[in-house]
């Protein structure tokens, strides 16, 4: 297991460590679903022109749903980043359907192509890779795509097969127009996600990793995510913390994981993390504002050298 205070130098200044954070937060993502979207005036309230913002599609949803959302993404000023889950699915008439519903309402630039957290395919798609295979996505220009990444591993995937997948990705990522990256699910400490990232590179993954990192939530909130998710290392990371009741409405801030990260990025060379995924976990209003302050520097590292504290007001 990768030890993060290794790599952790001790003469570096907290200048140079929050230069290594606000390296690592320039053009950080977020994540929307429609139904958060039913509940947001306007999203320039919250987030910056041109912002990359991922939309959901859960199972048993709409997929008309996620066309409007990206859409109003779209109109606002934002460049949407849509979910096609291979599983929920129907047929390869309705993928190029779902396609050309986009492409007649947005420039159809982005996209994350997910399996699907569905035990039985709707369709002839059992993977990411099934509907990948079809060819739509470079027929209709799609110029970057997003796979999914495991870094605590998946509760519905053995890791051999996770191991093919990845190297299936970077071989069609090889042969395609878009430009491909791998996006994780949310975790809570550095340390799992450094270990999968260089075991991943030992078994060849050349793609860059966009990892997913929760905004700000309380720890009760956070717990909620981790189990609906199947989130392992982290699960326990987690409760841990939860040991202590009243840190349970606590809001919690992800400074130390960043600054694990950032340091980690910042002195590997061979380090596959390109950017970080936000997930507003508790609400995108404050996860938003504390994201940008941390993009703008307005932070200072703890004294501790253990994580950092925004200094600007977040309501």
């Amino acid at each position: 297991m990768y030890a993060v205070s290794k790599a952790m130098p001790l003469d570096l200044s907290a200048e140079q460590t929050k230069q290594q954070i606000l390296d690592l937060m320039q053009g950080f993502t977020v994540e929307t679903t429609p139904g958060s979207a039913a509940k947001t005036p306007d999203y320039r309230d919250y987030l910056r022109p041109g912002t990359r913002v991922a939309v959901t599609f859960l199972p048993g949803s709409d997929f008309a749903d996620t066309v409007a959302t990206a859409r109003r993404l779209q109109e606002e000023g934002f460049q949407p980043m849509p979910h096609f889950a291979a599983r929920s699915i129907p047929s390869r008439q309705a993928l190029e359907d779902y396609l050309k519903a986009l492409a007649d309402v947005t420039e159809l630039r982005h996209v994350v192509i997910l399996a699907g957290a569905v035990d039985q395919p709707l369709g002839p798609f059992d993977s990411s890779m099934a509907i990948l295979e079809t060819g739509l996505f470079d027929a209709y220009g799609v110029e970057t795509i997003g796979v999914a990444g495991h870094p605590e591993g998946s509760p519905d995937i053995a890791p051999p097969a996770l191991n093919e997948a990845l190297a299936w990705k970077n071989a069609f990522a090889a042969r395609s127009d878009a430009d491909f990256y791998i996006a994780t699910q949310f975790c809570f400490e550095a340390a799992p996600i450094i270990a999968w990232d260089k075991a991943m590179r030992a078994e060849g993954n050349r793609l860059p990793i966009h990892i997913g990192v929760p905004g700000l939530a309380t720890l009760k909130t956070l717990i909620n995510h981790a189990k609906a998710c199947g989130v392992g290392p982290s699960m326990r990371f987690l409760t841990r913390q939860a040991r202590n009741v009243a840190k349970l409405m606590t809001v919690n801030a992800p400074d130390k994981l960043l600054l694990d990260l950032a340091r980690y990025k910042a002195l590997d060379p061979d380090c596959g993390i390109a950017r970080l995924h936000i997930y507003p976990l508790g609400g995108l209003k404050r996860s938003a504002a504390w994201s940008y302050a941390v993009a703008d520097g307005d932070f200072e590292i703890k004294a501790k050298g253990d994580g950092f504290k925004v200094t600007r007001e977040i309501d």
